[in-house]
């Protein structure tokens, strides 16, 4: 998954070297935090949130794991 995150993130970025995602597990969830310089925040968002809720879709629909829930949280 954390391959999946980077994959999409990195076209959309300048500055794709201080992209860091980190995995935190729990019982009924597993969170990927999403890192990225603070001027490309903005191009990760997208308007309205438009790009962030697509990426989102993507990493939701791909989870393996049936039981746990999968958030992604983008910084």
């Amino acid at each position: 998954m954390k391959a999946l995150i980077e994959s999409i993130v990195t076209p959309l970025v300048d500055s794709p070297e201080d992209i860091v995602v980190t995995k935190t597990e729990e019982d009924s969830k597993i969170v990927y935090h999403l890192t990225v310089h603070k001027d490309d925040v903005g191009k990760v968002i997208g308007k309205n949130g438009r790009i962030a809720k697509a990426i989102r879709t993507v990493v939701y629909a791909a989870k393996t794991d049936g039981k746990k829930r999968i958030y992604l949280d983008i910084m």
